[in-house]
């Protein structure tokens, strides 16, 4: 806050005295006598007055969490087609609570498949941090992307981060000139002797990672489910189920429980132990059926949630689950 410093001019009048003969008569003293005169303008005394004005703070302005990414960092190299979800961790600069009504909006730049804006899944008071999520697919072609966003009020208006609130954060990917499943280049060798004798090898079969629980599970809005048992409405709950505004609906990890998307390929054990995931709730409504989520328990098991079905009426999820079990 800065203070504005308006000087105020006061002139304080001054006096003189003048001495001016009056009538006399003849033998009588003269008499004095004392006669203002105008004010002096020149050489008088100025007294300031301060005047302090001060600047509002900003009713919407965001600042980088703690880290700002929580997911895919700057430069991060990915397949062409990768399907991730970004995450940003962002804190209420200002002095407007962010309400359900805010969301996060495509600025400029590559859009990456993802919507033009994303509803907050909670309200955020002032000082407060929330982690937003936002589901994108890598471009085909190999080449370094960048997508910038800011966040949105009630009147959508556009507001970001920085010093005047108007900074984007942003999403940056290199996807790189190798497409998946392409062939590595071999040298082929002529034998120089042609008796030399040929070695076959049998390959040793892959161990199955052995399950902890599996099956398709129906999960009604507001229903809860503990992924170590699939035990809908357990008091031991890693995954809650919930409707909010915008009719999204959200997936929201529950205790140490993680989520994140994985992409329309069906994930292994190693695949998930290694995938990216949060504690950031998932809108339903941003996914396509077919999609893979990976997960960790609260008992820190690895699971793999398939999402099969929505129903349009009742909004019941279907959800094929596979967690595995401490190999």
């Amino acid at each position: 806050m800065y203070g504005t410093l308006t000087g105020v001019l006061t002139t304080q009048p001054a006096l003189t005295q003048s001495l001016e003969p009056s009538a006399v008569t003849p033998g009588s003293a003269p008499v004095s006598s004392t006669t203002p005169t105008p004010p002096v303008t020149s050489g008088t005394q100025r007294t300031p007055t301060i005047v302090l004005t001060i600047d509002p703070e900003p009713c919407d302005q965001a600042a980088p969490g703690m880290p700002i990414d929580v997911t895919i960092p700057d430069d991060t190299v990915v397949e062409p087609g990768y399907v991730f979800t970004k995450i940003w961790r962002l804190e209420n600069a200002g002095t407007c609570t962010w309400t359900v009504e805010y969301r996060a909006a495509f600025f400029y730049g590559d859009r990456m498949n993802a919507p033009d804006s994303v509803p907050l899944n909670h309200a955020v008071a002032p000082g407060a941090v929330i982690e937003i999520s936002v589901d994108m697919v890598a471009p085909f072609i190999p080449g370094t992307y960048q997508g910038n966003w800011k966040l949105s009020n009630t009147d959508g208006e556009l507001f970001g981060i920085g010093p005047d609130g108007d900074a984007p954060f942003w999403v940056r990917i290199i996807v790189s000139d190798v497409l998946p499943g392409t062939p590595t280049a071999t040298q082929t060798l002529t034998p120089e002797f042609t008796n030399t004798p040929t070695i076959t090898t049998t390959p040793l079969p892959t161990a199955t990672p052995p399950v902890q629980a599996g099956g398709i599970v129906i999960l009604a809005a507001e229903d809860t489910i503990d992924l170590d048992t699939l035990l809908i409405n357990s008091p031991s709950a890693d995954l809650a189920y919930q409707f909010g505004t915008f009719n999204n609906h959200w997936l929201i990890p529950q205790e140490s429980a993680l989520l994140g998307v994985f992409g329309s390929q069906e994930p292994g054990l190693e695949a998930c132990q290694s995938a990216s995931m949060s504690a950031a709730p998932i809108a339903v409504e941003s996914l396509a059926v077919g999609t893979y989520l990976c997960y960790l328990t609260d008992q820190g098991l690895f699971g793999q949630a398939g999402y099969s079905a929505l129903d349009p009426q009742t909004y019941a999820l279907t959800l094929d689950l596979l967690t595995w079990a401490q190999p």
